[in-house]
């Protein structure tokens, strides 16, 4: 198959598994080395769960990539700041980033009104899954800069600005779109291009755990809820992440939130299984039209210009 990445480097923070593996892998068939870091190695698991970022970077080298595996906790600024050293000394170069460190499964209690919610468990997820983004923008972006330009993706859940059903998960969702809001109106002069990108419901490891199936089996699922027949695998977020950085006019896409099947309608695209799952389409379907309203141009203009960009329109 063509591998439009093979001249690339990226970055997959958060590359153990679910999304994160599937973009690694997925970057890894359009032919980019990928550095794949997170916490879980064969010596040492990070959790409960068994995925390791060594089995990560073995699929991108058998998808036709070359996959690397590195520990590193991305709440460390020193251990980031160590990654992007050895990235630039072993590469020269880093073309694509991918903010995926998430950790908050566990700690997230949908139902539970803010005012009952834990504290501790709160702050938690707001430095993994928010703190650990910008600490590894801050680290990565001059080296994506120096390479010529390049791409930021914050990966997020829904297109949407609609409450998400738990004040942390919600605060940490919505901060990564506008974390690369924030980033794109800071590098619009320097080549780098940042977006947001969704999946829809995504068939992870721990999904299918939880549904007690396999991939093989996944449609078994749909027994105990219908919507599980629209899933897609973490590979299919993954294409959509590889066809944004093989494309030469990303930076249209420049600071907004961009969905899976969206983008797979654009690209043409399809999931491991040759399918192309549509989340927003079946949304629709089974629960009406326009109860999901994705950000569209008329919102992004409430984004932009404002006081900074009148005052001081030419920081930076």
């Amino acid at each position: 198959m063509p591998r439009p990445l093979s001249s690339k480097v990226a970055l997959v923070a958060g590359a153990t598994r679910g999304a994160g593996r599937g973009i690694a892998r997925a970057l890894g068939e359009a032919g980019a080395t990928v550095y794949c870091t997170g916490r879980s190695t064969r010596a040492r698991l990070a959790g409960s769960r068994p995925e390791t970022i060594d089995e990560t970077a073995e699929l991108v080298t058998a998808a036709g990539g070359h996959g690397i595996a590195v520990r590193v906790d991305h709440t460390v600024p020193h251990e980031v700041a160590a990654l992007v050293a050895r990235i630039e000394r072993e590469q020269s170069r880093l073309d694509v980033l991918v903010n995926d460190v998430w950790g908050g499964d566990e700690l997230t209690q949908f139902g539970t009104p803010f005012w009952e919610l834990s504290l501790e468990q709160g702050r938690t997820m707001l430095e993994r899954a928010v703190f650990s983004h910008i600490v590894t923008a801050r680290h990565a972006t001059p080296l994506l800069v120096a390479s010529g330009g390049g791409l930021i993706v914050e990966i997020t859940d829904g297109d949407n600005f609609q409450y998400r059903g738990n004040l942390f998960y919600d605060l940490v969702k919505t901060s990564v779109i506008r974390l690369a809001f924030a980033y794109a109106r800071e590098l619009r002069r320097k080549g780098v291009t940042a977006v947001a990108v969704t999946p829809g419901f995504l068939r992870s490891e721990a999904m299918l755990d939880r549904f007690g199936v396999t991939e093989a089996t996944w449609r078994d699922a749909g027994q105990q809820d219908p919507n599980f027949l629209a899933s897609e695998t973490p590979l299919f977020v993954g294409r959509a992440i590889a066809a944004l950085a093989a494309d030469p006019e990303v930076h249209r896409k420049n600071g907004r939130v961009l969905a899976s099947w969206t983008l797979s309608d654009e690209y043409d695209f399809t999931d491991a299984d040759g399918a192309r799952p549509h989340w927003g389409r079946h949304f629709e379907q089974a629960y009406g039209k326009d109860i999901v309203k994705s950000c569209d141009q008329g919102f992004y203009e409430y984004w932009q210009g404002g006081v900074m960009d009148t005052l001081f329109g030419e920081w930076p």
